[in-house]
């Protein structure tokens, strides 16, 4: 199989995939109810990719080097019979792993049918344990006590290891986190804290809101110290710490305060076949066109490697220097964490 580089030399050894631009929750930081409201149009049925056409997309990929896929939306529980398409990636040759990104709520529902078509991980997104914080940072919608139950239904069926996702905003749920944690030592959930980031251009980002992970950090160390821990590997997005009393790990994915574009090996395919080579991108590339219109094997795959080898993205680098200028970034919910 080939790998191929960028032009800062970076691997495509991720493909992130999205399968709906719906979601059953309304958070202010990716859909904001005031613009993602009953009447917003979000896609017909025949403009999202097929199953077909998704893993045709991720069997290319991996000939060029992607190892890992994760299901993302939107939310990708809102997408039907989506057991039998986790089915169809985790046999792909070359593929190592295929994860699942999810709210949480419909999880008690299929996590025994995921599990058995082969997906290998799952991560919620769980921004704090308080009824009230909850409420607001989803839109109002779902309960905690439906994720917490999603979550467990995960560690039944033998899915692992789970890894919940916290977005921390300043003010909103970071008085919240501490609790979130002690809910999780010993469990073997791992939790993994990221910063709050301007990610599309409707979420009210603003520089005060962020809490820099390394203060974060300091905070839990004073109520159970912690140690660092190396990274899997090569392009990890979070920094690992683990509690220094063995009751499990955590992690921090600082994108605002200490940039990882350097190591990012990610490309993200949207619900409507839209390939995109970083979560702030202003444009992408149109798969679905080529796909529809009898484009062979080996012209969707020059496609696809020529967008990654011309590839210079590196937003948040670029942020972190000060040397940004305004632009019309992607939705995050279009093409998914």
């Amino acid at each position: 199989m080939t790998t191929i580089n960028d032009t800062l030399g970076r691997p495509m050894r991720d493909l992130r995939i999205s399968v709906m631009d719906r979601c059953n929750f309304r958070c202010p930081y990716c859909m904001p109810q005031h613009t993602f409201h009953d009447g917003y149009r979000f896609l017909k049925s025949a403009e999202r990719l097929s199953f077909e056409e998704i893993v045709r997309v991720a069997r290319l990929a991996a000939g060029l080097g992607v190892r890992k896929l994760r299901i993302t939306g939107g939310e990708p529980l809102l997408r039907p019979n989506l057991v039998d398409l986790i089915g169809d990636l985790s046999t792909l040759r070359g593929i190592d792993d295929v994860a699942l990104t999810t709210n949480g709520v419909l999880l008690g529902k299929y996590a025994t049918e995921l599990k058995a078509a082969g997906l290998a991980r799952i991560t919620v997104s769980l921004d704090s344990l308080d009824p009230a914080v909850f409420a607001r940072m989803s839109g109002g919608f779902g309960g905690v006590e439906d994720v917490l139950a999603g979550i467990e239904a995960a560690q039944r069926a033998g899915l692992a290891p789970i890894k919940v996702n916290v977005v921390v905003q300043r003010g909103v749920n970071d008085h919240t986190l501490l609790e979130l944690l002690q809910h999780f030592r010993g469990t073997g959930v791992i939790v993994r804290f990221i910063e709050y980031m301007d990610v599309g251009n409707r979420n009210d980002w603003r520089p005060e809101l962020v809490l820099p992970s390394a203060e974060l950090a300091a905070r839990i160390n004073e109520r159970w110290p912690i140690d660092p821990v190396d990274r899997n590997y090569v392009g990890e997005v979070a920094e690992r710490y683990r509690y220094r009393d063995g009751l499990g790990e955590i992690g921090f994915i600082s994108s605002v305060t200490q940039p990882f574009c350097g190591d990012c090996s990610r490309a993200r395919l949207s619900s409507d076949g839209t390939l995109y080579t970083c979560l702030f991108a202003t444009r992408g590339t149109d798969l679905r066109a080529a796909l529809r219109s009898g484009a062979s094997d080996a012209e969707l795959q020059e496609l696809l490697g020529g967008v990654w080898r011309a590839r210079t993205d590196r937003y948040s680098e670029l942020r972190a220097e000060q040397r940004l200028t305004a632009t019309q970034k992607v939705e995050m919910f279009h093409v998914g964490g």
